[in-house]
């Protein structure tokens, strides 16, 4: 098995050992692989390809954090096709929500998603996957 190397905060990889801990897993690696495997998986559902989709991403980020906020306007403007609508919010003192409908195919989906996640700062990011075909008409 190969090797491999990679950084994290301290209190990422105390969450990461109690994890294992508290469920039974050897150590962090085999959470870490795991975890790897679902990400890797996230995107790969045979039933949403060649469909038409629509997705809700959510966005949490301390609001002092600016380059999080600017990142997100790049991404909504370099996605203009696929953000169908982008809604910012203050919660709390101290955090911002952004979120993003996008209407879509599952690829376009997956990398935006993969962008938003690779934003350093963010401090959540979740999204729900829905086929626009599968809804049916309203009794």
């Amino acid at each position: 098995m190969t090797v491999v190397s990679i950084s994290m905060p301290d209190e990422l990889a105390d969450r990461i050992d109690e994890f294992a801990d508290e469920h039974g897993y050897t150590g962090r690696s085999e959470v870490v692989r795991e975890a790897a495997r679902n990400l890797l998986g996230e995107f790969e559902d045979k039933r949403l390809e060649d469909r038409e989709l629509m997705a809700v991403v959510t966005v949490m980020f301390d609001y002092e954090t600016t380059t999080v906020e600017e990142k997100m306007m790049h991404l909504r403007h370099e996605n203009e096709s696929l953000v169908a609508a982008n809604f910012h919010s203050h919660v709390g003192d101290h955090h911002c929500m952004e979120l993003f409908i996008l209407e879509g195919e599952l690829a376009d989906i997956s990398t935006f998603v993969g962008k938003v996640r690779a934003t350093k700062d963010t401090l959540t990011v979740d999204y729900s996957v829905t086929p626009v075909d599968d809804v049916g008409p309203f009794a």
